[in-house]
């Protein structure tokens, strides 16, 4: 079910057979709605990409919801040591996929297809959070 699940997903689309069992194997967590799943200022150590439900990342007066197929946490991994820049909550009950630091570094380094669809889901993030929607 998982498997099927990360290969519908565009950013996971596009990998080959290791790094699409590197994927399946972090698991996916459920959390309900309400729970924090990252404050800013914390260290990132992951990123997480939404099965089901919906996030809200808050970062001021600024609040996008991100559901299924997107993802957060990506910006602490891609710089060194950078913290989290926003708060992060379930505004419903949710599933996500967890993805730690080192299936991240290898998704980069090996699999291009990710490398893209990551880049364009932060261009499309920026944009939407610039609008404020």
């Amino acid at each position: 079910m998982v498997d099927s699940e990360i290969a519908s997903l565009r950013l996971f689309a596009g990998l080959g057979g290791d790094a699409a069992a590197r994927v399946s194997e972090t698991g996916v967590t459920t959390v309900p709605a309400g729970q924090i799943l990252a404050q800013a200022g914390d260290q990132g150590s992951g990123m997480f990409v939404v099965l089901d439900g919906t996030v809200t990342v808050e970062r001021g007066n600024v609040h996008v919801d991100i559901e299924r197929e997107g993802f957060f946490g990506e910006l602490s991994l891609l710089v060194d040591h950078a913290p989290r820049v926003a708060r992060v909550r379930a505004k419903t009950d949710a599933r996500l996929i967890a993805i730690p630091r080192p299936t991240f570094d290898y998704l980069i380094d090996s699999e291009p297809s990710f490398s893209r669809e990551l880049l364009k889901g932060i261009a499309a993030q920026l944009i939407e959070a610039r609008q404020g929607r």
